[in-house]
């Protein structure tokens, strides 16, 4: 990890589950890290103190909803001026919604996770490229996926969550072909975990005691095995499961 000491990593969803997990382990990696979340205090209160003390001063947060175009713009336009560059995106925001697409009534929620989950995702890799092309530098940008993006057992009650995890499934090939073409180095991953034990359903929702479950440092590790390969190394899609796993 010595090639990313310093460098900058802006990480979405950045209150809750992976994204904290993620903001610890690369800021304890002496990486600069900006965690971007539109619930930027729970960032400040829960995110902050979970980091050795020594590497706390290395998370930077900023209030940003990631379906909103203009604040991504204002987010990177922020991070560009503090610190100058972006080295690693991880796209890890995310949010589900308990009902069905054929139901009436939950409009709003396919909005809301479509414009999270896929136009978020657009967004920032557009912001963060744009950087990394401007300086020439060989980043890399790693999309937190599901195992839903590849499989849809089991996924009726998750409404449109599955689909739009196919789309990150879609995009990442799409965008690693338009890197491809433009003779780019910078690398593009796609971490697909199984089931991850997050507040991605709700504070108070239970998981089944004898569910098998990941933690969310297990895919934390996963994204800095990924960043810290050779330069001809690209790791373009992890499956990541709990040993015992239905799907």
């Amino acid at each position: 990890m010595e090639r990313w000491t310093n460098k900058v990593a802006v990480v979405t969803g950045a209150s809750s589950g992976i994204g904290v997990a993620t903001c610890k382990a690369l800021a304890e990696q002496g990486m600069i890290v900006v965690g971007l979340a539109r619930r930027v205090e729970k960032i400040i209160a829960q995110t902050r103190p979970l980091i050795s003390p020594r590497y706390q001063k290395n998370l930077h947060p900023y209030k940003c909803d990631v379906g909103n175009e203009d604040n991504v713009r204002a987010a990177f336009a922020w991070i560009i001026e503090k610190f100058g560059s972006i080295d690693v995106l991880i796209n890890n925001a995310g949010v589900v919604y308990n009902s069905y697409i054929i139901d009436y009534d939950n409009s709003e929620a396919i909005r809301s996770t479509v414009s999270t989950n896929i136009l978020g995702v657009v967004w920032c890799t557009r912001e963060a490229h744009h950087n990394m092309k401007e300086r020439n530098f060989d980043g890399h940008i790693i999309n937190i996926n599901s195992i839903v993006g590849h499989s849809l057992t089991e996924s009726a009650g998750l409404n449109i969550y599955p689909p739009t995890k196919y789309a990150v499934t879609a995009m990442t090939e799409v965008v690693r072909q338009e890197l491809r073409t433009r003779n780019s180095k910078v690398k593009i991953t796609s971490i697909s975990p199984g089931e991850v034990k997050t507040k991605l359903f709700g504070e108070n929702y239970e998981y089944p005691a004898d569910m098998p479950l990941l933690a969310p440092e297990d895919i934390a590790n996963a994204i800095v095995y990924c960043i810290q390969t050779p330069p001809h190394v690209q790791v373009h899609e992890m499956i990541i499961k709990p040993v015992g796993e239905k799907i």
